[in-house]
């Protein structure tokens, strides 16, 4: 079983690299065979883990066709955005930080910042959210968010190339932590729901220039 899991994960990480790259495209089918032969893996584990991309609405699965790259939509991006900012505000409420945990964030947060590329500076950002929820105690609720941020992700990947915005997010999660290390809760929460609509407004803008 652990080596199931283990396995199931691996391909899952290996999908998700596939997507991003651009090598796995929207609405063409996965071949389970081809990529059992490519990774040394068995279809199992596979199915699994793809079983799961479907779950976080990555993957679709399509009847007589099989898995596929889900499209992205301006419609999901706003819906997934506006649940994400209100359980993440909840599971902020819902924490508390002591000063190992406030250095945690700092440290995520500088090398968001810092990164090497646009790219390396958005997977940064996906561990600082995660980290910043890390010891809310509604498990549920984090797995909800779990879910909602993985497929979030892609389209921060496919819409956030713009250093200049990038920037701005740079500054909101620094007064996100400032507001933590005062403890002053209810500012972090503030700036955080301030946060995401702004991640949601940059991208409807991005989208509709793409899709006009």
């Amino acid at each position: 079983m652990a080596n199931t899991s283990v396995l199931r994960d691996s391909i899952k990480q290996q999908l998700l690299g596939l997507i991003r790259q651009g090598e796995l495209e929207v609405g063409k089918t996965i071949n389970l065979a081809a990529l059992s032969r490519s990774t040394g893996i068995s279809v199992t584990p596979i199915r699994e883990a793809l079983s799961q991309l479907e779950h976080a609405r990555i993957i679709k699965a399509v009847p007589n066709r099989g898995f596929v790259v889900a499209r992205l939509t301006l419609e999901e991006a706003k819906n997934i955005v506006e649940t994400i900012s209100q359980l993440e505000v909840m599971a902020v409420e819902a924490s508390t930080f002591n000063q190992e945990e406030v250095e945690g964030l700092k440290s995520l947060q500088a090398q968001m910042m810092h990164a090497d590329s646009i790219s390396e500076g958005l997977d940064k950002r996906f561990k600082f959210h995660n980290h910043l929820i890390q010891n809310c105690s509604n498990k549920v609720l984090l797995q909800i968010l779990q879910d909602l941020k993985l497929r979030f992700h892609f389209y921060e990947f496919d819409f956030i190339k713009e250093d200049s915005f990038f920037q701005k997010m740079g500054v909101q999660t620094h007064a996100i932590v400032e507001a933590i290390e005062e403890d002053n809760i209810p500012t972090a929460a503030l700036i955080l729901k301030m946060h995401w609509m702004s991640v949601l407004e940059h991208m409807e803008s991005q989208m509709n220039v793409k899709n006009g």
